[in-house]
Order: C-alpha cells, then sequence, then structure tokens
C-alpha cells in the first residue's frame, strides 16, 4: 500500500513537471521550423498540456482499467471547473473579454451535449471514438481558419508563453519529456490501481480523484500564473481548450483501444455534475457581461463565482464518496 501511494504521488510530480518540459520542447521545435504562434497555441500547447491525462489514460486501457481512463477525464474537466478556475478567481476576480469566448464557450457547450449523447447507451465504441476525434480534427481546423488572419503577429502574452531554445536543447527537452511522460503515466497508473484494488473502490472513484486532481495540476499552474499576470484570456482559454481536449483526445482513447461499457455512476452522477459546471461556468461568463461595472465589454468572475465554483466541487466529492 505505501509502495503504492509513493508510486502516485511521484508519478503525479514527475508527470508534471515532464508535461511542462515536452511542451517546451515542442513547442520551440515547431517556432524554429517557421509554424505560426497560432498553430503552435491551438496545437502543440493545447494537447501539450492535456498530455498527462492523454498518456495516462493510454496506458489504463492498455493495462485494462478502462474506467480509470474514463474517470480521468470527467475528472479533470471537473476540476478544471470547479477546482482550477474556483480558486484562481477567488485569489484573481478576472475580467472575461467576449471576444475570449466567442467561439470556444459555444463549442465547448455542443461537444459536452455531444459527447453526452454518444455515452447515453453506456458504450464507448471504436465508432464513439472515431467519432469524437474526428470532432476535433474539425474543431481546430476551424479555430485555425478563424484566427489565420492573427498568425504572424504575437502578442505580448504569447511572446511570455512561446519559449525560445536551439535546435539541439528543444529537441533534448521534447525527447526527455516525452520519455519521462510515458514512464511516469505507467507509475501513476500501476500505483492508483493498486490502491483501488486495496481499498476496495472502483477504479473509477481513483480516477475521478487522485488521477484527475494531479493530471490537472498543470491547468491549475498555467491559469494562475496567466490571470495573475491579467492575461485572462490565455487564463480561461487554458481551461476551455483543456476541457475539449479531454472530451474529444482523452475520451476517446478506451473505446478506439479496448471498447467498454460504462459505469451506470458516469451516466447518473459524473456526466451529469459535468455538464452542470460546464453550464454554470457559461451563465457566470454570459450573465456577468450585463453587469454595469464591467469595462470594455467585458464580464466579471468574481470571487462570489469561485465560492460558488469550489462550494460544489466540495459537494460533489462528498457525494462521490457517499456513493462508493
Amino acid at each position: 500500500m505505501l509502495l503504492a501511494a509513493a508510486a502516485v504521488i511521484i508519478g503525479l510530480f514527475i508527470l508534471v513537471w515532464s508535461a511542462d518540459l515536452f511542451v517546451a520542447g515542442a513547442a520551440s521545435i515547431a517556432r524554429n521550423l517557421g509554424m505560426s504562434p497560432v498553430l503552435i497555441g491551438l496545437t502543440i500547447v493545447s494537447l501539450g498540456t492535456s498530455a498527462p491525462e492523454i498518456l495516462v489514460s493510454v496506458n489504463a486501457t492498455l493495462s485494462g482499467a478502462g474506467e480509470l481512463a474514463v474517470g480521468n477525464a470527467l475528472g479533470s474537466n471537473i476540476a478544471n471547473i470547479g477546482l482550477v478556475l474556483g480558486v484562481t478567481v477567488l485569489v484573481v476576480p478576472m475580467l472575461i473579454r467576449p471576444g475570449c469566448v466567442r467561439i470556444e464557450l459555444p463549442t465547448l457547450l455542443l461537444v459536452t451535449a455531444g459527447t453526452g449523447l454518444l455515452l447515453l447507451d453506456r458504450q464507448l465504441s471504436r465508432i464513439d471514438g472515431m467519432l469524437m476525434i474526428g470532432g476535433l480534427c474539425l474543431i481546430l481546423l476551424q479555430m485555425i481558419r478563424a484566427q489565420s488572419t492573427d498568425a504572424g503577429i504575437l502578442s505580448e502574452a504569447e511572446e511570455e508563453t512561446l519559449p525560445d531554445m536551439s535546435n539541439l536543447r528543444a529537441w533534448l527537452a521534447f525527447s526527455a519529456g516525452l520519455a519521462l511522460l510515458i514512464g511516469s503515466s505507467r507509475l501513476l497508473v500501476w500505483g492508483a490501481t493498486d490502491i483501488a484494488a486495496r481499498v476496495g473502490v472502483s477504479e473509477l472513484v481513483i480516477g475521478l480523484t487522485v488521477v484527475a486532481v494531479g493530471t490537472s495540476l498543470p491547468e491549475l499552474a498555467a491559469t494562475m500564473a496567466s490571470a495573475l499576470k491579467r492575461h485572462t484570456d490565455i487564463a480561461i482559454g487554458n481551461i476551455i481548450g483543456s476541457n475539449l481536449f479531454n472530451l474529444l483526445a482523452v475520451m476517446p482513447i478506451p473505446g478506439l483501444l479496448d471498447p467498454l461499457v460504462i459505469s451506470e455512476n458516469v451516466i447518473y452522477r459524473d456526466y451529469p455534475v459535468m455538464t452542470g459546471a460546464t453550464v454554470l461556468l457559461a451563465l457566470a461568463i454570459y450573465t456577468g457581461s450585463r453587469r454595469r461595472d464591467a469595462v470594455d465589454g467585458g464580464s466579471y468572475v468574481g470571487r462570489s463565482v469561485g465560492m460558488l465554483l469550489t462550494g460544489l466541487y466540495g459537494v460533489y466529492y462528498y457525494w462521490l464518496f457517499q456513493t462508493v
């Protein structure tokens, strides 16, 4: 038990650190090859921040723990809104410009509804997985087209987030980060499944709690840092982008590699909670835009919203363990 717990802690630590290394190396390689900032941000960096969830899901599925992968995707989305965004706006209330969420937030709401429809039969099949991956490709293409007019312009925020490395250093960072991601995710999955077996809880619950919170740490760090620097577009974009990738890149992995029957708790407890959190986020942004004290046509997401999100996140955890 102690060995498994140590494996989870060490695996999470290396996973978070190696994800940053991997993203920095990949973004630098792309920049050195002449890729546009928009393309780097929408593909490599967005995919990189979801790399821990993706690698954990692949290893969990190949280890026969598909429910851990599903719990990881759903739990990470719930944690991103309830924990990451909730804690961030408790510390730094954010002013969100309408342009930051004009396309991305409606897309997330649509994807959340569409994914729920695919899972209503409690089957995560290869067809479901292919539809999700296809949806991700279409969304990325649409976002790249929508922002192509700004492809040659680097904002101050983008300058700060894109690393600048030599080719050799970039390839070393990329290779080391990828190797450590794979190794640490295998260590984490082994520890998590061993704990689940020993304490008698399901792999789904372990995925929804320990693994989901651990793999959401990169989003917490990135969102908090962006909010403190007043780059609220990056902060909220990181949350929305990560949740899209979790639903369309992480969730389909078990379906593509080893189709499974989903627990009814996912349909009646976890997916509704994730959907409710997403709708609550949208309401906080869209209704906040009507406030008289909002400037530049933006909407405030303040501490009251942060208290609500973190409070509901705590209630969800209580409900989760009451139903174990």
